[in-house]
């Protein structure tokens, strides 16, 4: 019908992310005035802003059961967040750039995270502890997801390179190389 049905007002910078949870009764918003919020999508009121980052939130990711949600930040780290309560519960500290993306498995046991330093990294989503650096880019990753299965991590990269790891043994199975600029968007 093209109806709009709510307008969400509250953030004091541009809106450069978001995303629904997986019930799709709340929005997430990224700004660059350093905060995540949390739309009721029915009421059209906030439900909570997360704060915390020193830096804008550039990417987010609720889990798939929509009790957690992760934000990146240009302040280098990733926040886990709790959605009923808003409250933080893990600072992912590792990267030594920019966040560019971000993203739990299916089983909402691991996260990975992608970086302007160059780098994807693999953390425990449980106890925000880091498992695991996947290096082998050129320049910055741009973009990073699992498969449906968890089983396997892409990244993309402005090497003009895609790559595929193995999420259990975190080694590289492919190197997709070909395009003759950067790769945005992996899926």
């Amino acid at each position: 019908t093209g109806k709009c049905y709510h307008t969400f007002r509250g953030h004091s910078a541009e809106i450069v992310c978001l995303s629904f949870n997986p019930q799709s009764t709340l929005l997430a918003t990224g700004s660059m005035d350093t905060t995540a919020k949390l739309w009721d999508l029915e009421k059209g009121g906030e439900v909570a802003t997360l704060s915390g980052h020193s830096a804008e939130v550039i990417a987010l990711s609720f889990n798939t059961t929509g009790d957690r949600i992760i934000t990146g930040s240009f302040d280098h780290t990733v926040a886990v967040w709790d959605v009923g309560t808003g409250r933080l519960l893990h600072t992912l500290i590792g990267h030594r750039g920019e966040i560019s993306s971000a993203q739990f498995n299916w089983d909402c046991s691991l996260i990975v995270t992608g970086s302007m330093d160059k780098t994807c990294m693999l953390w425990n989503a449980v106890t925000g502890t880091h498992i695991a650096t996947l290096a082998g880019h050129r320049k910055e990753v741009l973009d990073v997801c699992f498969d449906y299965a968890g089983q396997r991590i892409a990244t993309a990269s402005a090497d003009g390179s895609a790559r595929v790891y193995n999420a259990e043994t975190k080694q590289c199975i492919a190197k997709l190389e070909g395009h003759e600029d950067e790769i945005s968007k992996v899926s």
